[in-house]
């Protein structure tokens, strides 16, 4: 029986709130509209494509923009003990508007006419002003004369004071009242402007850079939501990238500039999202550390490595953990790790299906209409589609858990409604049809059923495998 009235899933509305977008699953949405608020960290546990990445982003959904940048800045005392700085927006504010009251900002009119051919205003051949992002004078027609500012051996810049890559600089002299010579720099940046810095000026500057030299580890904008596979240590906890010269005044790259940071700093005021948490072995205890302390330092991985040298003290990450796992795999989480949750937050046990009523068939209606949307490639379906997809559900139920019911395993049934999607859209349909989603179903299935229906057991599809078949029969009769 229809549970509500629609042409198509275009008419359905879908709701605003990434919790009311969850299907089938009360008990952990309960559970987890409490943990950003109390900053919970939380364990979900089920099969597969029930749900449990849409519980992590919702939670991230609604916490609120991080409020503080972190980077590493260069001690020049001990370069294998980078500095760990944090900013919060007013201060990264009040660092730039130093820099920007140090100088004064002057046209290309005003500048000698050298220093304006160099930065890439004026023609040398006519002499006319154009923007320096034009290489050619519009003028004459001339190349224009611009470079970046070499020092007296024909070298970029390089330390404290240099200037960034975007920007160029050129250096002159001018002789004071005193009938003393002072240097000037004209400094272009990149928007156009030319700051003019006298003597006293440029010791500020460079003063102000030797403070500066930061590399940022966590910028102030980002997403409070990290997922991480846990493919690797660094990956996770961070690194120090290898360099072959070190940190070689010259050849190498500084220290402070070869800190990557982890999954775990990455999510500092967000939260880290680990699926398939079994799967991390012993480093579940590195992830149960950075928990405990809220912090966890950033030290080179490969012994061999140049970084090996290198650790960076009390890198925050203050993270609200959310991992995920199947139930066969619950054995293999650390009891440590399950304590801590325990101790510090929840564990969650997600639905496999959930009971055929009206109420459930609106809630996979929303699923369905929610995935096209969210899908973007595929064209909307009809009503007699969306009953069919419906139906599907209840036959997955019915085959793999053995209930009467709607089955939650939604991958299943997300893969089913792409799949029909992709045939309408290949046909320029202007929406899904029944047809499609036959085609969807009978193709969706597993191989291991489609190997059955053809051959009629495993071991004839075995034999129907030349690689297979030449084992067996021999190199005569291959």
């Amino acid at each position: 029986m229809a549970s509500r009235e629609f042409e198509t899933t275009k008419d359905i509305v879908i709701p605003t709130d990434p919790f009311d977008r969850i299907i089938g699953q009360p008990e952990a949405v309960a559970i987890a509209k409490m943990v950003p608020y109390q900053r919970r960290h939380l364990l979900l546990v089920g099969p597969p494509g029930t749900g449990k990445s849409m519980v992590a982003q919702a939670i991230a959904s609604v916490l609120p923009k991080p409020k503080f940048e972190v980077s590493v800045l260069d001690n020049p005392e001990n370069p294998e003990r980078p500095i760990i700085q944090i900013r919060d927006e007013n201060q990264i504010k009040r660092d730039k508007k130093d820099e920007k009251q140090i100088g004064t900002e002057v046209s290309p009119i005003d500048v000698p006419t050298f220093v304006s051919e160099r930065l890439g205003f004026r023609c040398r051949r006519c002499a006319a002003l154009s923007a320096f992002t034009e290489s050619i004078c519009p003028q004459c027609g001339a190349a224009k004369n611009q470079k970046n500012l070499f020092d007296k051996f024909g070298m970029p810049p390089q330390g404290a004071g240099a200037p960034e890559p975007d920007k160029a600089r050129v250096a002159t002299t001018r002789r004071s009242m005193d009938g003393k010579e002072d240097v000037i720099i004209y400094e272009r940046s990149n928007d156009g402007r030319i700051i003019m810095l006298r003597q006293d000026e440029i010791k500020k500057l460079e003063e102000l850079s030797k403070k500066s030299k930061r590399k940022i580890l966590i910028p102030l904008k980002r997403s409070t939501f990290v997922q991480a596979s846990g493919g690797s240590e660094t990956e996770l906890l961070g690194d120090i990238r290898h360099d072959p010269y070190g940190g070689h005044q010259n050849l190498g790259t500084p220290t402070y500039q070869r800190v990557l940071p982890g999954a775990v700093h990455e999510a500092h005021e967000g939260v880290l999202f680990i699926d398939e948490l079994s799967t991390l072995g012993n480093i579940q205890r590195y992830i149960l550390s950075a928990m405990q302390d809220k912090s966890f330092h950033i030290v080179g991985r490969n012994p061999m490595s140049s970084g090996a040298a290198v650790r960076v003290e009390a890198v925050p990450c203050d993270f609200i953990f959310v991992g995920a796992c199947n139930i066969n795999d619950l054995k293999h989480i650390l009891p440590p790790m399950r304590s801590r949750i325990r101790g510090d937050g929840y564990e969650c046990l997600m639905n496999a299906y959930m009971d055929d009523n009206d109420a459930n068939e609106e809630k996979l209606e929303q699923f369905i209409a929610q995935e096209i949307l969210k899908d973007g490639k595929i064209p909307h379906a009809d009503r007699k589609s969306v009953r069919l997809a419906i139906e599907e559900a209840r036959n997955i139920a019915r085959r793999i858990d053995n209930v009467k019911g709607f089955t939650l395993r939604l991958r299943n049934l997300s893969g089913i409604i792409k799949m029909a999607g992709d045939t309408a859209a290949t046909q320029k349909k202007e929406f899904i049809e029944p047809k499609d989603v036959e085609i969807a179903i009978r193709e969706s299935r597993p191989i291991e059923d489609k190997l059955r229906e053809k051959y009629g057991n495993w071991w004839s599809a075995e034999v129907a495998d030349y690689g297979v078949r030449s084992e067996k029969a021999g190199p005569e009769t291959a």
